[in-house]
């Protein structure tokens, strides 16, 4: 209600054009994973920090991100019987000796997240790692990150974490300004954008 209020305001000041910045939108219901969108830093994070990357596996919506790498991916399929539980996990896939990199678009009690790693340890993966775009990190998210087997936690500054961050030294934090700030740029100038995160260079 509040950004509909501050729309209203500018419209009423005559502004030719208002561009709404929201780097995370929880109540949007979206038809394509935003993580796909913000592979730029994915793919960076990935390559500078995961020493062997290229004997990696991806899961979860991460077909592009696979595809950016040239390597693997697998599936694990979920059945919810509610909100924020998790009633079984199917993988589907080889991860026997590899790494496995879990990419999710958003993370809320990190329940979910969570059993597929141990889903994927008990399947023979090596090291887990998790990418998730939106770290909301509510509730008991901290306490079952820290005793979760992840080799590292990666999410994006959508969402402030400098607290975070002091309980939990396995969540690193990767800066999207740059994307925000060029996609805005073009917005502005009537420049494409999804081209922005199309042909983002490896």
């Amino acid at each position: 209600m509040e950004l509909l209020i501050m729309i209203n305001a500018c419209k009423i000041a005559s502004s030719s054009r208002v561009t709404v910045v929201i780097p995370c939108f929880p109540y949007d219901k979206s038809r394509a994973p935003v993580s796909a969108k913000l592979v730029p830093a994915v793919l960076q994070w990935i390559r500078e920090n995961i020493a062997e990357w290229k004997n990696c596996i991806s899961f979860q919506r991460v077909t592009s991100i696979a595809d950016r790498l040239n390597v693997e991916f697998a599936l694990i399929r979920k059945e919810r019987k509610k909100a924020n539980e998790v009633d079984r996990m199917v993988l589907v896939g080889d991860v026997k000796d590899r790494v496995a990199i879990l990419v999710d678009d958003m993370a809320d009690t990190c329940g979910t997240v969570c059993h597929a790693a141990d889903k994927l340890l008990s399947a023979g993966a090596t090291k887990v790692y998790a990418v998730l775009i939106h770290g909301i990190l509510s509730g008991p998210a901290i306490s079952r990150i820290n005793n979760a087997a992840f080799e590292a936690v990666v999410v994006t500054n959508t969402i402030p974490q400098e607290d975070t961050m002091k309980h939990c030294t396995k969540i690193q934090v990767t800066d999207i300004s740059m994307i925000l700030a060029e996609a805005i740029r073009r917005a502005h100038n009537g420049e494409s954008v999804s081209s922005l995160f199309s042909h983002a260079p490896l």
